[in-house]
């Protein structure tokens, strides 16, 4: 079983960040670390939201505790997610870094039409701190374009825009709401072991509620294959339409059996 550490936010209520990340990763029978970045009542989408960033020291001490406890040797992965400050986003480098484990980031900085939804000193500091070391990224299509300082409207852009972002030889972009025809929404895999253009893409729908991303960034973590990840979850949107979190528990005898999503055959891939 992996040893996976994930660095991200939690809610009391809902499934988001580490809430959604966790119970997923449960329901396939493997297991994670998980220390907060910062402690919220749910999604600040909902009305009312109480909570706060993770003191960076006592994080610190957690990371340091977990370490001292021998949990975090042989660590096979470390996902980072939402990080509320700049300090926060050192912290996770810096654990990363020592830590030497395969590092999977999911940028949590923004999305279209409404731009950044973090503060810019936090977007900065993903982008110097966390790309430089990371083996996978898991952006969606503005949080690439963001990175790459560059426009991201059709596949062919967005493998340019994965080549210029600074990093590790051989890193893989799964680039989340890739461009896709119409009424269909995907992922594009950019460089790695396959190289550019490997696609999937499914029908886009509505009522899809949040912390799709979180446990899709989880499963790639956990060492699945993009196919099989993007299998599971697609079946686990498709139990969860219109509910006001996704049903990761109730649901989990069909997603967690769901066959993996088919790629695209190759002329479809426009790059």
């Amino acid at each position: 079983m992996p040893r996976i550490l994930i660095l991200s936010s939690w809610v009391a209520h809902g499934h988001v960040g580490l809430c959604a990340a966790v119970p997923a990763l449960q329901a396939l029978g493997l297991s994670a670390m998980q220390v907060p970045m910062c402690v919220l009542s749910n999604h600040p989408g909902w009305p009312h939201v109480a909570g706060r960033p993770l003191p960076v020291d006592q994080a610190e001490a957690m990371l340091q505790a977990l370490r001292a406890n021998g949990w975090l040797a042989g660590c096979d992965a470390v996902l980072t997610g939402y990080m509320p400050s700049a300090e926060h986003v050192a912290l996770a480098a810096g654990w990363a870094g020592r830590l030497g484990a395969r590092l999977v980031v999911d940028p949590v900085l923004g999305d279209a039409p409404g731009g950044l939804y973090v503060p810019e000193a936090v977007a900065q500091a993903v982008r110097a701190q966390l790309l430089p070391l990371a083996d996978v990224l898991t952006p969606n299509t503005f949080e690439l374009g963001w990175m790459a300082g560059r426009p991201v409207t059709t596949r062919a852009e967005a493998a340019q825009a994965a080549r210029a972002l600074p990093g590790k030889p051989g890193r893989t972009v799964l680039l989340t709401s890739a461009p896709c025809t119409p009424g269909r929404t995907g992922v594009l895999q950019l460089g790695g072991d396959a190289g550019d253009g490997a696609a999937w893409s499914a029908p886009l729908r509505s009522g899809v509620p949040h912390g799709v991303g979180d446990v899709f960034s989880a499963l790639i973590a956990a060492g699945l294959p993009a196919g099989a990840a993007l299998g599971h979850l697609d079946a686990l949107i498709g139990a969860s339409l219109a509910a006001p979190h996704l049903r990761i528990a109730e649901t989990a005898r069909a997603w967690t059996t769901a066959a993996p999503l088919p790629p695209e055959p190759e002329r479809s891939h426009g790059l």
